[in-house]
């Protein structure tokens, strides 16, 4: 299985003692966020799970422990940073802050493993195509060499965003065009793949590939080992992305980023972040007596026997 780290709240920014407890003792438990009463257990060992995954807006926290789970288990990273300032992402580190922590975290774990995500891309009188332009050069000038690649998409305009941000410029096709032109001719600048998440547009005339985030294919890559030929089933609507099973818990990342899905809102967040104990065993709050626990789908993905008995290593 794949165990997904960062799906629903910023477990590394914020539970990294949390996160690192839970390898530790060897087991984790996750809530279903639409049946409460419902929680999933997972044995955490590297022989029951193909690859950790973790997205995140800061590693910093994380960094001078993360070994604790890298030197054990195949590993694959996603590091979310983007144009806006503070007015937009309250928690979040500033671009250069974040770039010095990408190549400090390119150290531990090698380039093939990360991704840089540029997303979501939206627009408002302060954060123009012109000023995408400008900071996604700077990113790019900072970053070549030192990412694998990097992923955007498109805000999507569900009515609470709307609500939360009334200075949301809603884009229109040419704006979607000039962005996916601005960003691809820069990325083929600097020689960093980039490729759209969850899109159904085509942006193959500006160099830009469609494609999932978490496919076996590039998880197998980026960790010398084969997976099986697997269909990827998506976690939303037009994701291709490989099924992966996520600890964390919404409403309880306090980043107090204004674009937001995870979060009904930031005081919510907040009240339930202090319900984090390090040493339970999952992550908000407590197991309580009425829960239904029920062991996770921990099947491998991998392909046996590895190596191959041929001894040549498949294509991917």
């Amino acid at each position: 299985m794949i165990l997904n780290t960062g799906g629903r709240t910023d477990t590394v920014q914020y539970f990294s003692e949390w996160l690192l407890q839970r390898f530790k003792e060897g087991v984790v438990f996750s809530r279903n966020p639409l049946f409460p009463g419902k929680v999933t257990r997972y044995e955490l060992n590297p022989d029951k799970i193909d690859c950790v995954l973790f997205c995140s807006k800061n590693y910093a926290p994380i960094l001078p422990r993360l070994h604790e789970i890298s030197d054990l288990y195949r590993t694959y990273f996603f590091y979310t940073i983007t144009a806006y300032g503070t007015d937009m992402e309250p928690g979040v580190p500033s671009i250069d802050e974040s770039c010095d922590t990408l190549l400090a975290l390119e150290k531990l774990v090698g380039r093939k493993k990360i991704v840089w995500r540029y997303d979501p891309v939206l627009l408002t009188k302060k954060y123009t195509v012109q000023k995408h332009a400008i900071t996604f050069e700077h990113l790019c000038a900072r970053l070549h060499g030192h990412v694998d690649r990097c992923v955007f998409s498109f805000v999507e305009l569900y009515k609470k965003l709307q609500f939360n941000m009334p200075e949301l410029c809603v884009p229109t096709g040419a704006d979607l065009d000039a962005l996916a032109e601005t960003l691809g001719g820069i990325a083929q600048k600097y020689r960093i793949p980039l490729q759209t998440c969850a899109s159904r547009a085509d942006y193959s005339r500006y160099g830009i590939s469609a494609g999932a985030c978490v496919t076996l294919s590039a998880l197998g890559k980026a960790n010398g080992v084969h997976f099986r030929n697997l269909a990827h089933k998506g976690m939303r609507k037009n994701c291709g992305c490989m099924v992966s099973h996520d600890i964390g818990a919404y409403d309880t990342c306090i980043n107090g980023c204004r674009y937001c899905y995870a979060n009904q809102n930031p005081q919510k967040a907040k009240d339930n972040f202090r319900l984090c104990n390090p040493h339970s065993p999952i992550l908000l709050g407590e197991l309580k007596a009425t829960d239904i626990i029920v062991p996770g789908d921990q099947r491998s993905f991998v392909q046996k026997p590895w190596p191959p008995a041929s001894g040549q290593i498949p294509l991917f």
